[in-house]
């Protein structure tokens, strides 16, 4: 009698986990073909034939003050999570980034007698390393995407799987910087700015009008500059320029990512996975960010590491600069980024970036992940 095929439930709370999440369940319906995906994620993952009873949308907040403010939502949220696990009795669950919600969620579903694999390891090298003690008790597989976790796991005394990360496959451009820059009616013999303000609502609205007089004093300084602003898909235009318009000398809004951060000659960067996807490129850059003062005074204290711009923490030392909070001023980015653009400093950045990239691991992390998943099942 033929097996019935093996079911998954997977959760991821937004955007870039949707991406990663995609990319594995692709990969392990590769190895595994008639595998039946369910739970929690975002429009990538349904085109992989992921089963979603909650969209992303439901999760996708940011900050200690945004919990709280939508903790009703959550919970109820949580709680079907746990009564279709209940109902479906999946084989095993992927739990995807998120770890406020999914390490309470990997504890739950351990009573229930699933067994839990966690890809993308929660960042306890930042902050509550004591949760890993939890980790080693609700999670059977932990896959983590850089080296110095797997050996903060070591010094626990958890074994963790090194898969690497995707991004080394996924940070790759289709045409050629001229051929792109053409298509949007931009001039490739001038330099060009990106602008990457975030891929959430709330970091997009505190983000983009910094940035935007941000440029407006590079190009004060260096006329001729051409501004480009990436727009995630899943969020609307208006979000981005809430004007509805694009002034005379306005920026030039793309949704074709890496074609346009590779346009880039450099970038000012929302703090997250796109300082590794700009470091990938080879692109110098200023991070910044701002949230919430409540959120950003409990961070100063939680937080333990030196650097919270990804690219810097792969590395081991600052790269690339950051401004957080008051120090992200249209002033401070501008000079901070014009300072980037000085040949000896811009070619020092590309060599640091290269040698903090070549730190993500080699090709094909989403099939290493898929086979961790495999010898589970």
């Amino acid at each position: 009698m033929d097996r019935a095929p093996e079911k998954i439930l997977i959760v991821t709370g937004e955007e870039s986990g949707d991406m990663r999440a995609a990319a594995l369940v692709r990969e392990i319906l590769a190895l595994r073909p008639g595998t039946r995906f369910i739970g929690i994620a975002g429009e990538r993952c349904r085109k992989e034939g992921v089963e979603t009873f909650t969209d992303i949308t439901e999760l996708a907040v940011i900050g200690f003050t945004e919990v709280l403010r939508n903790i009703i939502r959550i919970k109820r949220v949580f709680d079907q999570t746990l009564e279709h696990a209940r109902r479906e009795r999946p084989s095993l669950a992927i739990l995807v980034d998120y770890p406020g919600f999914n390490l309470r969620l990997a504890s739950e579903l351990k009573k229930l007698g699933i067994k839990v694999i966690y890809y993308i390891s929660p960042q306890v090298w930042a902050w509550k390393e004591s949760r890993v003690a939890l980790i080693k008790k609700t999670v059977d597989r932990m896959m983590v995407l850089f080296p110095f976790e797997k050996d903060l796991y070591a010094r626990h005394g958890f074994t963790a799987d090194l898969v690497g990360h995707p991004l080394v496959d996924e940070v790759k451009p289709s045409i050629s910087r001229d051929a792109f820059l053409k298509q949007l009616g931009l001039d490739g013999t001038r330099p060009v700015i990106g602008l990457l303000p975030g891929s959430r609502r709330k970091e997009i609205s505190r983000h983009v009008p910094v940035m935007l007089e941000a440029a407006r004093l590079i190009r004060k300084e260096r006329p001729g500059t051409q501004i480009l602003l990436l727009k995630t898909k899943n969020i609307d235009r208006d979000v981005f320029l809430p004007d509805g318009s694009n002034s005379p000398g306005g920026p030039t809004i793309s949704e074709d990512y890496y074609n346009a951060l590779n346009a880039c000659d450099a970038a000012i960067v929302c703090s997250g996975t796109a300082t590794l996807e700009t470091g990938l490129l080879g692109k110098p850059m200023v991070v910044i960010y701002k949230t919430s003062w409540l959120t950003w005074l409990i961070a100063r204290i939680v937080i333990k590491i030196p650097h919270i711009a990804l690219i810097n923490i792969v590395a081991g030392k600052k790269i690339v600069e950051e401004l957080l909070q008051a120090n992200a001023s249209a002033q401070n980015i501008a000079k901070k980024l014009l300072d980037t653009l000085e040949p000896s400093r811009n070619a020092a950045i590309r060599q640091d970036l290269a040698k903090a990239s070549g730190l993500l691991g080699a090709p094909g992390a989403s099939q290493r992940a898929a086979r961790v998943v495999n010898a589970e099942l």
